[in-house]
């Protein structure tokens, strides 16, 4: 069977059975639908979180929208983003984290445009990723304190979701929040599961967007419940 390989996908194979008018085997075909899949994963996410940006920004509001979760989204990212790096896995498997992780600090940005003056508390946050951030993306830490952040990220996204679930439920009302991003973000880890398993990524990865799945489909769900009814008038708990 001749070798042919583009941007890590091996068609040769693919050419040969079709050649042979035949179906290529599995072995052949799950591999290339993964590294396609990965692919257009990574396009997509150049533009999953612009939905939600360009909402705040034509509404110039950042109602009904946790800080926190949008914070901490930023803090998950970065971790993933470092790992999948360090750990040698295919831009495939993970490129859409870079795009991701800039949109996410965008977003940040301008929800603290939008929600007032900004406090001393959150200048020293940003100031503190800044400073550590760089570090971790560089993989200049131990290598075990490296696993046990990468382990912590799990419950950093799990966390960084709760805040605005529970805001939606305590507002009834999902407000400011992009039911295109949350679907994007959604299919996204739908997709990964899949691809996850096709590379042989490891099992904190894949749980990583199982877990994804979940949070993201609790937001859509609310979306779909609140967006109907009229909001209470918002509570506070940033």
């Amino acid at each position: 069977m001749v070798e042919m390989e583009i941007l890590g996908m091996n068609i040769g194979c693919v050419l040969a059975a079709l050649s042979d008018k035949r179906i290529p085997e599995k072995d052949c075909l799950l591999p290339l639908i993964s590294k396609l899949l990965g692919y257009c994963i990574v396009a997509a996410s150049t533009t999953v979180k612009l939905p939600q940006i360009l909402k705040i920004l034509n509404h110039k509001s950042a109602q009904g929208l946790s800080v926190a979760a949008f914070e901490l989204e930023v803090v998950g990212y970065t971790i993933s983003l470092a790992y999948c790096i360090h750990k040698g896995l295919s831009f495939s498997a993970y490129g859409e984290l870079a795009f991701l992780l800039i949109q996410a600090i965008i977003l940040v940005a301008v929800i603290y445009y939008f929600t007032g003056p900004i406090k001393a508390k959150t200048w020293v946050l940003v100031l503190l990723y800044g400073a550590i951030a760089p570090t971790i993306l560089g993989g200049r830490i131990d290598p075990v304190l490296f696993e046990a952040l990468y382990a912590s990220q799990h419950a950093i996204f799990i966390f960084a979701r709760v805040p605005q679930i529970w805001k939606n439920f305590s507002n009834k009302s999902t407000g400011e929040l992009s039911s295109l991003t949350c679907l994007m973000n959604f299919g996204g880890s739908l997709v990964r599961v899949f691809t996850s398993i096709q590379e042989k990524a490891p099992t904190s990865v894949l749980m990583g967007y199982v877990m994804g799945i979940i949070m993201n489909g609790t937001l859509l769900s609310q979306i779909l419940a609140y967006r109907k009814q009229v909001p209470k008038k918002e509570k506070k708990f940033d």
